[in-house]
């Protein structure tokens, strides 16, 4: 395990001409807003190395790699790993492959385990024994450092696997489409004003009460990120619904802290939470629906696709209620689907 800044600077002059590197993360998140970044694993054709980020001091040099335009990142499932490196190098990958879309791309289940993914594609079966460590724990045990050795040592495999097939089915282009969504700085930015997405059991209130519940999941948001700590620590979603509801009060210190967030981030008076995708469909948005199902399935057949990889019934129904941001919109799933849009748009 690398654990020194000579030790890093020799991997990356090792490395120094590689384009393709399989990556994957250790961090924990158990008690913090934010990940604590533990391993960064990183694999080539030819060399697999863990680099431990609690014990270097410099981590430029390894940003400096990752971050190159002309390379690739090999992740599966990438979303979180992108997130913990991004809180630290403030950086995007240019250019991504997850090893899990794809594997979707070519009709494997959607959340396909990298375990699971590797057993079908190279017949090796994977410890699963360190799934819940503690990855700040020092020293780390021998097996724990090859376990998260094992997650980048078959990236490569099933990446070259993967991508043969998606050029064969002239995928390849759309799976690199989706990567770049990932890339969105949005995914990784706190919103206050969009913090109120994060709340279960919105259905629950009345129109009355949504202006404060916006407001307060945007405190709560603040307050974690002030604070480094889980959302739920500050407020529980129960919580912050009967506090919408005025069925439960805040603690004077609270109360100060709420009124004071208020009068610095006036934006939220304009606040409004949208929940009419939580609503119960009419009936003509059913008829709506199924008749979209129906041509999405035709679609999906015809590009041997599982249909809801073009749009799942959520983003269907948003689109029924008039939402013009649906993936399926843009990029490839629109450039598959807009004539038989435009046919059902005439009928």
């Amino acid at each position: 395990m690398i654990q020194t800044q000579q030790q890093l600077t020799h991997f990356l002059s090792s490395i120094e001409t590689e384009t393709h590197l399989a990556i994957d993360t250790e961090f924990k998140r158990i008690d913090t807003f934010y990940p604590i970044l533990c391993l960064v694993q990183i694999a080539t054709q030819h060399t697999a190395e863990c680099i431990d980020i609690l014990a270097i001091e410099d981590l430029e040099p390894l940003f400096d790699k990752l971050y190159q335009p002309e390379c690739v990142w090999i992740v599966h499932s990438a979303r979180q790993d992108i997130e913990a490196l991004y809180y630290l190098s403030k950086r995007l990958p240019i250019q991504l492959f997850d090893t899990q879309i794809a594997a979707h791309f070519l009709n494997h289940p959607a959340q396909i385990s990298y375990q699971n993914l590797t057993e079908v594609l190279q017949g090796i079966v994977l410890d699963k024994a360190y799934t819940r460590l503690d990855w700040t724990t020092r020293p780390l045990p021998e097996e724990a450092i090859e376990y998260a050795l094992d997650d980048v040592r078959y990236l490569i495999k099933n990446y070259a696997q993967l991508k043969d097939q998606l050029t064969t089915e002239n995928k390849l282009n759309w799976l690199m489409q989706d990567g770049s969504d990932l890339a969105n700085i949005n995914l990784y930015s706190p919103n206050l004003e969009q913090a109120w997405q994060k709340i279960k059991g919105l259905s629950r209130l009345p129109k009355s009460s949504h202006q404060k519940a916006a407001q307060l999941a945007a405190w709560r948001e603040s307050q974690a990120i002030e604070r480094n700590k889980p959302r739920k620590w500050i407020m529980s979603d129960d919580q912050l619904i009967d506090h919408s509801l005025n069925k439960a009060k805040m603690s004077d210190q609270e109360k100060t802290h709420f009124d004071e967030f208020l009068s610095q981030q006036t934006q939220l008076v304009q606040t409004r939470i949208q929940i009419d995708t939580h609503q119960v469909p009419s009936k003509s948005e059913k008829q709506q629906k199924n008749e979209l199902q129906k041509l999405i399935k035709k679609i999906a057949v015809q590009y041997n696709l599982d249909e809801t990889i073009i749009a799942n019934g959520k983003t269907l129904m948003k689109f029924i209620r008039g939402d013009q941001s649906v993936s399926f919109l843009t990029g490839w799933r629109h450039h598959i689907l807009k004539e038989e849009l435009e046919n059902a748009k005439q009928s």
